[in-house]
């Protein structure tokens, strides 16, 4: 298809070092600028803004030779790009790429909210561990009314019951300590910048903000994003955020601490606590006493054909990794191999095997998975769910027709004493992959949780509502506790699944990727990896393929992108099917090749404004 990328004009010398190239291409005579032995100054250089893209938007990847930064908005990107440009790593650029998301895509991630980082030295996988926390204030009893009931979804989000601890900027910190190579206070030039000089309206937060209905709720929020007749504010208009552009100079120069302590901390507390019909717990104690956490990177080995892999994904509090790893383990005991691509297109058949894998994954994700320093994995350790004997067991489950809903599984001797967390919406986030060139690679997922998270705006970003993400409910109906219900210090469980994949033999890094898109992530990633690892597909052939998945109910379907066949032979098959709007947003990275040599291959999601960038 012809490259249509309206949303980003591009100077005439960025243009020839990106190439914007066909996925197949190879990027040459792009080379960095020469660098003094000493670390030059980083200077950040404002590109040609976008315009931005709702809706989707074709795009036929990027090749790259040294270096690439794939993220969901252009001018985060380019931040990235520019960082690493300068001789930055790619926590360096990570951190420049988070602070921009924080003004341009402000509905899916920023430095009021969570992350989870996984990053490979080219030895080493470390996960870094930034999700947010409940306050020592809160017990399981949080998201219930007045008749012990669970509220209803959007009373518990908006206002500040839901807002927890965030993680993210201490946990760059810690990150940037062991890998930065920058100076700090330069990666947040680029965000300071933009928020201070303005940045064009995209399409989609216009879209956005349009369509939510809690926004405007909040008078600072409603004064930022929308106009004085109410309208949201028009795509194309430069908006300036020097609330933010203040707070981000004093985490530049102060750290984390700038956020956590003193004025900003104050002013977070103020908006949770004295939220005039849903009140929070949150307190300065909470914010001062995060800390970010170093885990031990959750890998499983996974092999097709001949090649054997090595693929690495972040532990719990996530639920991402472990239910791929048993959808990607449970298809590889069945004959889904042998069902391959219809004009680009999963089949039928194969459907039927991914959404009954996908039912047993998540039946065991609602009984098992939580925050480890609050719950003991089955058998005494999370890998027991990826056991190649319990997944084939498991496989032996999946028949000719749909169990329409999976019972768990028992991987362990002693039956665990939980009860399954009942099914609840997850929303929002964002995704960033990156290679530098000193051998680094990363991939990092990030979230305020729902769409512009509790709607409540302090000091130009927007908090989280994170605590949802726990079971509203604390017990089941036999009044079983539910692993994932609110406890005080307890970080909720996330479906976010970062993902590095590795050729087992050598130790090679072949491939980062992840996507926003709550408890569907494990399905948009899972997607891609089985995309690129078993039918061969370069990153971005992969993202664009029909999303698809089960989380133990429907069979869900991507509107418009099947064919009516395959979804009749789903419904004959007793899978009740819903056909509906999956925007994924990922972001892929791998390791190709063209013509001899090794090239970066990058994807961006054609349903976001996402692009990739390097040299």
């Amino acid at each position: 298809m012809p490259h249509r990328f309206a949303p980003f004009t591009l100077s005439p010398a960025r243009r020839a070092c990106l190439g914007l190239l066909a996925a197949t291409a190879l990027l040459a005579g792009c080379a960095s600028a020469p660098q003094s032995q000493s670390q030059p100054r980083f200077t950040y250089t404002v590109p040609v803004q976008p315009e931005g893209s709702s809706g989707y938007t074709d795009k036929p990847g990027w090749a790259t030779e040294k270096f690439a930064v794939a993220a969901a908005n252009p001018l985060a990107t380019d931040a990235g790009y520019q960082i690493l440009k300068a001789g930055g790593s790619a926590v360096d650029a990570a951190i420049a790429v988070q602070m921009v998301l924080t003004l341009v895509e402000p509905q899916s991630s920023g430095i009021g909210g969570g992350a989870f980082l996984l990053h490979s030295n080219g030895k080493v996988v470390e996960a870094f561990d930034g999700r947010e926390t409940a306050p020592a204030a809160a017990d399981e009893k949080l998201f219930l009314g007045a008749d012990g009931k669970p509220v209803a979804f959007y009373d518990g989000v908006v206002g500040g019951r839901s807002v927890g601890v965030p993680g993210t900027v201490r946990m760059l910190e810690m990150a940037h300590k062991q890998h930065g190579k920058l100076p700090w206070a330069a990666l947040f030039q680029p965000a300071i910048t933009l928020a201070e000089g303005g940045f064009k309206v995209s399409a989609r937060l216009n879209t956005l903000v349009k369509a939510d209905p809690h926004l405007k709720k909040d008078p600072v929020a409603a004064a930022y994003f929308y106009k004085a007749d109410g309208d949201a504010r028009d795509v194309g208009v430069n908006l300036r955020n020097p609330e933010l552009a203040a707070v981000l100079r004093k985490i530049a120069e102060h750290g984390s601490r700038a956020l956590h302590e003193g004025e900003v901390a104050q002013a977070i507390v103020d908006k949770v606590q004295k939220h005039p019909t849903n009140p929070g717990k949150l307190s300065l104690a909470d914010l001062a006493s995060y800390q970010p956490k170093k885990r031990e990177a959750l890998c499983h080995d996974y092999q097709v054909a001949s090649k054997d892999y090595r693929v690495c994904g972040f532990p719990p509090p996530s639920s991402g990794a472990i239910a791929i790893g048993q959808i990607l383990g449970i298809l590889k005991n069945t004959d889904a191999a042998a069902k391959p691509l219809q004009d680009g297109i999963p089949s039928a058949d194969w459907l039927h095997l991914y959404t009954e894998a996908s039912r047993l994954a998540f039946a065991d994700r609602a009984l098992y998975v939580a925050d480890p320093d609050f719950v003991q994995p089955p058998a005494g350790n999370w890998s027991s769910l990826l056991a190649p004997a319990y997944l084939a067991e498991r496989a032996k489950l999946i028949g000719a027709q749909s169990m329409k809903v999976a019972q768990p599984g028992n991987p362990g001797v002693v039956k665990t004493s939980h009860g399954p967390m009942p099914e609840q919406p997850e929303y929002g986030t964002s995704h960033i992959s990156i290679v530098d060139a000193f051998g680094n690679a990363l991939a990092m997922t990030t979230t305020i949780e729902d769409q512009f998270g509790a709607r409540q705006m302090v000091k130009g970003f927007l908090l989280n509502n994170e605590l949802t993400d726990f079971s509203f409910a604390p017990a089941d109906a036999q009044g079983q506790p539910i692993a994932n219900r609110v406890q005080p210090g307890k970080r909720p469980r996330s479906s976010m699944a970062p993902t590095l994949v590795f050729d087992k033999a050598t130790g090679e890094l072949l491939m980062s990727g992840g996507s926003p898109g709550g408890a569907a992530i494990i399905h948009y990633t899972a997607k891609t990896l089985y995309g690129v690892l078993n039918w061969g597909l370069v990153p971005q052939q992969a993202i664009n393929m029909p999303n698809f998945g089960s989380m133990n109910g429907p069979t869900l379907l991507e509107e418009k992108r099947f064919p009516p066949a395959t979804v009749e032979a789903l419904r004959a098959r007793g899978a009740e099917v819903r056909e509906m709007n999956m925007t994924s947003g990922l972001q892929a990275i791998t390791l190709g090749n063209a013509h001899g040599k090794k090239v970066w291959m990058g994807g961006a999601d054609p349903r976001r404004e996402g692009v990739v960038m390097g040299d």
